[in-house]
């Protein structure tokens, strides 16, 4: 069951797993079910795990316990951590190795099972924001590090999955401009504000429009872009 997986270490009720499974329509002998199928998965996992017992019933429910067996996620999670370390330590080659490996154990999204309830879809939406924070931060790594190609590449991919993401356009627009494609860069412009205001109504954020400056008067070469979490910045390039 996903719902143990993704709160390892954590009891989940049966009423949450419940809810997970059966939505708002469970079954009459839901308990009795729920009860089958935690036996056989803990049959079924405790033949691999390096720790016995698993899964063990914990009022209200059941917790699972993987003890030393390591998740794919914990270490996107550690290769993450460590790229924003090697950022900020001006290691950018060694971020974007970093990097590049965690992307290397994402699978596929979470999301797309007929079984998708509150559990799952709260931690979709956290794992996909570290992917796409990780992709980001690859791609500045790799700007920073003269590979404005890949990081082009990258940037236009995440615009194309996240279309009203306004960081992102900014960033490709450094990108491009740094690569000597400034008309390129003010075409993303343009595509940018058209639709943020046919699905806005909208226009360009701040940030977006000192881009477009930026690039217009050829000046992002004394400035590098510095992103935060509600925004961005420019600060003077070294």
């Amino acid at each position: 069951m996903r719902s143990l997986l993704v709160r390892n270490g954590q009891v989940v009720s049966l009423d949450q797993l419940t809810q997970e499974l059966w939505g708002e329509a469970p079954p009459v002998r839901a308990d009795a079910s729920l009860h089958v199928y935690v036996s056989q998965l803990r049959k079924v996992l405790n033949k691999f795990s390096l720790n016995r017992d698993v899964i063990t019933t914990r009022a209200p429910g059941y917790i699972l316990n993987l003890g030393r067996d390591e998740l794919d996620l914990d270490l996107f999670v550690a290769l993450l951590e460590k790229g924003h370390l090697q950022m900020s330590m001006h290691d950018h080659a060694g971020a974007s190795e970093s990097l590049t490996q965690a992307l290397g154990l994402w699978r596929e999204p979470v999301h797309g099972s007929s079984y998708e309830g509150p559990i799952i879809r709260e931690f979709a939406n956290w794992a996909d924001e570290l992917r796409v924070e990780c992709v980001e931060l690859l791609a500045r790594s790799l700007l920073v590090s003269d590979q404005a190609r890949e990081a082009i590449r990258i940037l236009y991919s995440l615009i194309t999955e996240y279309p009203l993401r306004e960081d992102f356009y900014a960033l490709l627009m450094e990108a491009l401009s740094r690569s000597g494609r400034r008309a390129d860069a003010l075409e993303v412009y343009q595509t940018a504000r058209k639709r943020i205001r046919d699905e806005l109504g909208l226009e360009p954020c701040r940030f977006l429009q000192e881009t477009q400056e930026f690039v217009l008067n050829d000046r992002l070469d004394k400035f590098q872009i510095m992103h935060a979490p509600n925004g961005g910045k420019r600060v003077p390039a070294n």
